[in-house]
């Protein structure tokens, strides 16, 4: 499985790395250079911890737009540029909910992955808002970066459908054609953990194709033994943070903590 040699562990722990609120958000400071240093001081924590790989996202680039603005990615690949020779494991990328926007910033900064909502048509308190993995797919085949990971989201937070399926039929759809690297399976809002049986009914049909399963919200210290029987990595954010707050600072010593239980857990495989 590709996860595997990009990553050189099994079960890798891809930890996301939240930017502050950027240039035009609500949120944002003022200071790009305060956003950096927040951003280079939870890197630090995250590799001190021992992390598989680094996902950068826009988390705080509250609330999110469908279209974002190119101050916002912009500003993103400033920070990752500044911060890409300190990086050392395989790294990522997602602007919220922009799946193109994902795709561009991944050739800007050479990511090695990807992640968004790359196909499907959603609802949820942002709007009404569609992906189209045709467009996605091929705007990474005209950047040149084919070799880049796309990690679909299968189940999209704080999201619904806008016609319920069946979940096994959504990811058969997703891998159709055989251009998703990998599913992400997600739980109600960030920092939520995804339903077992949800969970469970992905993997098993991801399995057949050696597709792998992402556990993409809500895996913490206490479920992460359950959740990697049912997936085959884990984009984890809030509970590396400082009392497993969403908008704390990481915390190295919970990072150092939840890799001896996953490298347990990898021992026994």
């Amino acid at each position: 499985m590709w996860t595997c040699e990009m990553f050189g562990v099994e079960k890798p722990i891809i930890a996301l790395l939240h930017l502050d609120a950027l240039p035009g958000d609500p949120g944002f400071c003022g200071d790009m250079n305060t956003v950096l240093e927040h951003a280079r001081q939870d890197l630090i924590a995250l590799q001190n911890g021992g992390v598989d790989g680094i996902l950068f996202a826009n988390e705080f680039s509250l609330p999110y737009q469908p279209v974002t603005d190119i101050a916002t990615v912009s500003a993103m690949a400033y920070i990752i540029g500044n911060l890409k020779d300190e990086v050392k494991v395989p790294f990522g990328v997602n602007v919220v909910k922009n799946p193109i926007a994902t795709i561009d910033l991944a050739a800007a900064t050479n990511a090695m992955f990807a992640r968004s909502c790359f196909s499907g048509a959603y609802m949820g308190e942002y709007g009404v808002y569609y992906s189209n993995s045709g467009e996605a797919v091929r705007r990474r085949k005209a950047l040149g970066i084919e070799n880049m990971k796309l990690l679909f989201k299968v189940n999209p937070e704080a999201d619904t459908y806008l016609v319920q399926r069946d979940i096994r039929t959504v990811a058969k759809s997703i891998m159709f054609g055989d251009f998703a690297d990998g599913l992400c399976v997600s739980g109600a809002a960030a920092g939520e953990e995804p339903d077992d049986n949800i969970l469970a009914k992905v993997y098993e049909v991801a399995k057949a194709k050696d597709v792998p399963v992402f556990c993409n919200t809500g895996c913490n210290h206490k479920n992460v033994r359950d959740k990697l029987k049912y997936s085959d990595a884990v984009c984890m954010g809030s509970a590396f943070k400082k009392d497993g707050i969403f908008n704390e600072r990481v915390d190295e010593s919970s990072v150092h903590e939840f890799m001896d239980i996953v490298k347990a857990i990898r021992a026994e495989l």
